[in-house]
């Protein structure tokens, strides 16, 4: 699909003879079919969290910028989730690391609060109208019972241990819960009570894996203590966990137990408050033959495992979940052959897919699914596209984000929809998406305004034919003459950056004309200048468009009523 709306690429670029991506000639049909009649419950925007192991990027001016950008795709319904909140040190970020200096403890022992670096953090979530999906870590210097060393050293292509102080349970647990009770109590004197009662806290981080030094035990001793202090500050606050690596198997069914029977460490009474739930699912890319192959069947299988777990318990099947990591992997910065996927559509369209899939998952199950968490941010003072997992890079936008502003558009009830390109469920979590692509259908209604979402997925990072759709929508109303449709797309040619940077010839530092022309390409764009009408012959309509490999398009059709009530085509 070529844009007659915007110059994506550069002319002076291509005239260089800058290589671009062959065409795609070859397609396949697919025929698509969206009942305009028959909207349901509204779609639940799943997609509206995000999260950093690095907190201080928030404050830096791309990550300022980016934090606005995010507050703009859903105004006071978008979370962010961070470590080290609670990490001793100066501020300075570093890859997986951060820092606010919280607590320390003077000269008798006693403890010292300081909220500067943690209120500047939180100050530019609220100021966007984002939210806090509260992750309380990690263990402060003077509280760890191993202080020392207590920061690791991070590479992204080498040593990529992450063992700390900050990892360990704390040396008084009474110290600990009073940190958390006064950090809160702060929080809802600065914000307020009603902006801190829609939050989400939650202890820790993987608990099960490398960022827990210490037994299951005594980290529901520290859950216990930390949800303990938050209640004591807000009693109406919403807690949960446990955040765990992968879905958790019996370190989640464990501490389901714990919470809904154990005894409560901190109380002494039976239980601990659970408001939600939450677990983790990643992707698995590899570097075969020359090329990435995704792993959707991972992260679709741990949230089919995750999901599987709450609902056996009847106390928590009706909880809201949360899958507080939902990505393609599981190291946003890492980087390597098998991560190079992170600029390109692949990411866009595999995004696409496990968001649009988790619905299907969730209601195989029966579960209140409230989010999946993308663990995406940006790195300040890092090259252009450096192959990070990334939503921006330089202040650039990436073609991920625009998924997301896609998915913003997607309001209303859930329309019924079929794709004759669509894979099942089951053979993608056997299989993956290995043979034939996945090419699927996701629609809403608002009103006169129907969206329709189609995505064109392949686990393997290599050219393949386009799909030639054919979108055939009915339940229309008798009285809309035309359908007025807008098309946003997602692809090689359209609200792409990193395309257009290629083009440009990779420059390692744009100049500031490339620059403000990679700005304007990293936004979500058209694929026409003017909305295009869209013939409907009693209360139905075609449109036919060609999806391209890895591409996502949104088509936003408005019902126009005919002059007299009928007399349009649909009225003859």
């Amino acid at each position: 699909m070529k844009s007659t709306l915007r110059l994506i690429l550069p002319l002076a670029a291509l005239a260089a003879g800058a290589p671009l991506l062959p065409a795609q000639t070859e397609t396949f049909p697919v025929a698509i079919a969206v009942h305009a009649d028959s909207a349901g419950a509204p779609l639940h925007p799943t997609w509206r969290f995000f999260g950093a192991d690095e907190p201080n990027y928030a404050t830096r001016p791309n990550g300022r910028k980016l934090i606005d950008e995010l507050g703009e795709l859903r105004p006071h319904d978008v979370y962010f989730r961070t470590h080290n909140l609670l990490t001793s040190g100066d501020g300075t970020p570093a890859l997986k690391w951060g820092s606010t200096n919280a607590y320390t403890e003077d000269a008798q022992g006693q403890p010292v609060y300081n909220w500067t670096i943690l209120d500047g953090i939180f100050d530019t979530y609220h100021a966007a109208g984002v939210k806090a999906y509260v992750e309380v870590g990690f263990m402060p210097q003077a509280l760890s019972v191993h202080p020392e060393p207590y920061q690791h050293h991070f590479s992204p292509t080498g040593d990529r241990s992450i063992a700390g102080g900050w990892a360990y349970p704390p040396k008084d647990y009474a110290k600990w819960g009073e940190l958390v009770y006064q950090w809160t109590k702060h929080c809802v004197e600065r914000y307020g009570r009603a902006e801190v009662e829609s939050w989400y806290w939650e202890i820790w981080n993987e608990a099960n894996g490398g960022y827990w030094k210490a037994s299951p035990a005594d980290f529901y001793k520290l859950h216990d203590y930390a949800v303990a202090g938050v209640r004591r500050a807000l009693p109406t606050a919403r807690v949960g966990g446990a955040d765990t690596a992968g879905a958790g198997g019996e370190f989640t069914k464990n501490f389901i137990e714990h919470c809904l029977r154990g005894t409560n460490y901190a109380t002494g009474q039976a239980g601990t408050p659970l408001d939600f739930l939450s677990f983790h699912a990643k992707g698995s890319p590899k570097f075969v033959d020359g090329h990435v192959r995704m792993g959707v069947s991972n992260q679709l299988h741990a949230f089919d495992s995750g999901f599987g777990i709450v609902a056996s318990y009847p106390e928590t099947k009706r909880l809201p979940i949360v899958v507080g990591e939902s990505d393609p992997d599981g190291c946003a910065a890492c980087q390597g052959p098998q991560l190079g996927y992170r600029n390109t559509t692949m990411y866009s369209s595999y995004t696409a897919e496990t968001v649009t899939r988790a619905y299907e998952v969730a209601d195989r199950h029966g579960v209140n699914l409230d989010g999946t968490l993308t663990w995406a941010f940006e790195f300040e003072d890092q090259p252009f596209f450096a192959g990070f997992r990334a939503l921006a890079t330089q202040g650039i936008d990436l073609p991920v984000l625009n998924v997301f502003r896609l998915f913003s558009r997607m309001d209303g009830g859930r329309l019924g929809a079929t794709s004759s390109g669509s894979r099942d469920l089951d053979d993608i979590l056997k299989n993956g998406v290995r043979a034939a692509p996945d090419v699927s259908v996701l629609a809403t209604r608002a009103g006169s305004r129907i969206n329709v979402l189609v995505l064109h997925y392949h686990d393997d990072d290599v050219p393949g034919p386009a799909a030639a759709v054919t979108l055939g929508l009915d339940g229309l109303s008798p009285r809309t003459s035309e359908l007025r449709l807008v098309q946003y797309s997602v692809d090689h040619d359209h609200s792409n950056a990193f395309t257009a940077w290629q083009a440009m010839g990779s420059p390692p530092q744009p100049t500031p004309a490339q620059y403000a022309q990679l700005e304007a390409a990293g936004k979500l764009g058209t694929v026409s200048e003017a909305p295009a009408g869209v013939a409907v012959d009693h209360g139905k309509a075609a449109y036919s468009f060609t999806l391209a490999r890895q591409g996502v398009a949104l088509l936003v059709f408005e019902e126009v009523l005919g002059a007299d009530g009928g007399s349009g085509p649909a009225g003859r």
